[in-house]
């Protein structure tokens, strides 16, 4: 079993820059695809931003253009970065080796985006 661990939430103002870090117990090599998913209070689950092993990538539409997300294939570590954060941003963050219903999900790391 996959163990996944979030870091990097915290509180910014709107327009600011977060970094998440997504740290496995395997080698990413092993893993097909590490995807970020986000879900804010009263909201459904979201993806956010995925990268397959390879290296390709997807976003959401919404994330398009201001998150990045990359590897570290020798720290077995994805990391996220937000940049041009908004309000609308704020959520919980999870990272995941599978989907909603599969796979091993982190705990979570709140990110919190002031007006």
């Amino acid at each position: 079993q996959v163990q996944l661990v979030e870091s990097g939430g915290g509180l910014v103002q709107t327009g600011g820059s977060l970094r998440l870090s997504c740290a496995a117990s395997v080698s990413l090599f092993n893993i097909a695809a590490i995807t970020w998913y986000r879900q804010a209070p009263g909201k459904q689950r979201e993806l956010v931003a995925q990268i397959a092993t390879g290296g390709t990538t997807n976003y959401a539409d919404s994330v398009k253009g201001r998150f990045t997300i990359s590897k570290d294939d020798a720290k077995n570590t994805v990391y996220l970065q937000m940049n041009s954060l908004k309000p609308e941003d704020t959520a919980v963050y999870y990272c995941t080796s599978g989907g909603p219903g599969f796979g091993s999900w982190g705990q979570g790391t709140q990110v919190t985006v002031s007006s």
